[in-house]
């Protein structure tokens, strides 16, 4: 090539890509279990990494279940289950990191002869991290049009802390199942520390001295702080806090007929905290003498936005697994959770879900069972990219006509907003066909209105600078009917 040209290489790292993977882990069950009331599953990740097209990540799944035996005594038990699974994708490589996050869609119960067997559908969202980089042009024997494009890049982030809390309730003899949902309501940066506030909604199955049932909820308060030297005023950063462990002590007093419950609770936190910056890359350019055929790039980077939070509360029917009537006594609900989704309707953005929980009755029969409750809620948002988290603050439902569930539950509300930043740039250069200079002393050119100095230049074959001197009243971009007088100088002959 007879133009001779410059490029430079841009490197960052970044979210090279994202898979989502299911797998299924079963549990089993003796034949003492006569009837589930109800049932839990939580999962730890213990591991992931990357090899040339997969992910192999490693955890345990604890399968807890609340049941009757054949003499109508209430009991519980509790599992655990290693297990590992592949997620596929040809854009894996071992240099990348992966970072998961499990969690549980669905569990189902099922009873085959004596046993019965728990089914936990395992959701992992994993997200690649590597080296992000790509080639433009910097340079050269050309004219050149520069602009700064906006460039991402992510530091990966993570820790653990124990938060404690102590309450007070009524008498119980035994604690048999508990369930925790983290909501983290605010990420802020200082330099050097990331931290994250957010509450713990820590619910609680217990067994009474009578041998009733009775549910508890609490909302732990939780304040993590991560090091981190990209940590700064002004940047923003994503992060997903996780109860990795829970120990829960019930000190008894009889005489009060009360009890004083200790929850420890493990926290782990991972992320990334982003850095935004700009490379002057080319977006234009031009040769004296050649036509050009430019090659575009384009390459879009996506990190963390702005975060903000509101409550809500939502109330109705509630959907059931199972009939109810006016013959049942409410004794708990438990296990709640919600789930949802940032839908674009015909009423605008809309946090779309349902909260869900345990409802556990006592029949007629004196027998307890349990059944799942779930509470659609719709309600408005006013953001269109961002991630949402709702957690369940508290929820209650009672019975107003007979077979229906009348539900209401406090909402949390958060959105991450997810910020997509977009560089298209000249990338490489191929050389046309050769330009024939002009001769002449003097040139006039009449430019399209609305041209503006770069696209005049690139017209003439000229820089900028060159236009702006020979015509130093010119205002752009042009009008209808201007004139640029382009000067040449000649060399006589002796």
């Amino acid at each position: 090539m007879a133009i001779n040209t410059e490029t430079a290489t841009y490197r960052g790292y970044g979210k090279i890509l994202t898979l989502t993977h299911q797998t299924a882990v079963e549990c089993k069950f003796g034949a003492e279990v006569e009837s589930v009331i109800a049932s839990e599953a939580r999962v730890i990740l213990t591991g992931a990494e990357v090899s040339d097209g997969e992910v192999r990540y490693y955890g345990k799944t604890y399968f807890l279940i609340v049941y009757e035996d054949s003499e109508k005594r209430i009991c519980r038990a509790e599992k655990g289950i290693e297990f590992s699974a592949r997620a596929e994708h040809e854009g894996c490589y071992p240099a990348l990191t992966a970072r998961a996050a499990l969690s549980i869609e669905n569990l189902s119960t099922r009873r085959e002869g004596a046993s019965i067997y728990l089914t936990a559908l395992i959701g992992a969202d994993i997200s690649l991290y590597g080296e992000k980089s790509f080639d433009y042009l910097s340079g050269g024997d050309l004219i050149v049009k520069r602009e700064e494009a906006p460039v991402l890049s992510a530091r990966l982030v993570g820790g653990t802390t124990e938060t404690e809390d102590e309450f007070e309730t009524e008498f119980i003899g035994d604690i048999l199942l508990h369930s925790e949902a983290v909501g983290a309501t605010e990420i802020t940066l200082s330099q050097g520390t990331l931290r994250a506030e957010g509450e713990i909604n820590l619910c609680i199955l217990a067994l009474k001295g009578d041998n009733s049932l009775v549910s508890f909820e609490r909302l732990v308060p939780f304040n993590f702080e991560i090091p981190c030297d990209e940590a700064f005023p002004g940047r923003n950063a994503e992060l997903r806090v996780s109860v990795l462990d829970v120990s829960l002590k019930a000190d008894a007093d009889e005489d009060k007929q009360k009890c004083k419950i200790t929850a420890e609770l493990t926290l782990g936190a991972e992320g990334c905290v982003y850095e935004e910056t700009a490379v002057s890359v080319v977006t234009d350019a031009f040769s004296r003498t050649h036509e050009l055929n430019l090659v575009y790039n384009e390459v879009e980077m996506t990190g963390a936005g702005q975060s903000h939070c509101f409550t809500e509360r939502v109330s109705g029917k509630a959907a059931l697994s199972a009939p109810v009537d006016f013959s049942d006594t409410l004794l708990a609900l438990t296990l709640q959770r919600a789930e949802a989704n940032l839908a674009c309707t015909e009423d605008g953005m809309r946090v779309e879900g349902v909260a869900l929980a345990t409802l556990v009755v006592k029949g007629a029969d004196g027998g307890v069972r349990g059944m799942e409750i779930s509470l659609p809620f719709s309600v408005a948002a006013d953001v269109e990219k961002a991630d949402v988290e709702v957690l369940v603050c508290s929820m209650n439902a009672r019975q107003r006509q007979e077979g229906e569930i009348d539900a209401e539950a406090t909402l949390k509300i958060c959105f991450r907003e997810r910020r997509t930043v977009c560089a298209k740039f000249v990338s490489a250069v191929e050389e046309g066909a050769e330009v024939a200079a002009s001769d002449s002393a003097v040139s006039v050119f009449i430019p399209s209105a609305g041209d503006g100095l770069w696209e005049l230049a690139k017209s003439l074959k000229k820089s900028p600078e060159e236009v702006e001197e020979n015509n130093p009243d010119l205002e752009f971009p042009v009008k209808e009917g201007q004139r640029v007088v382009i000067y040449r100088k000649k060399a006589l002959n002796a």
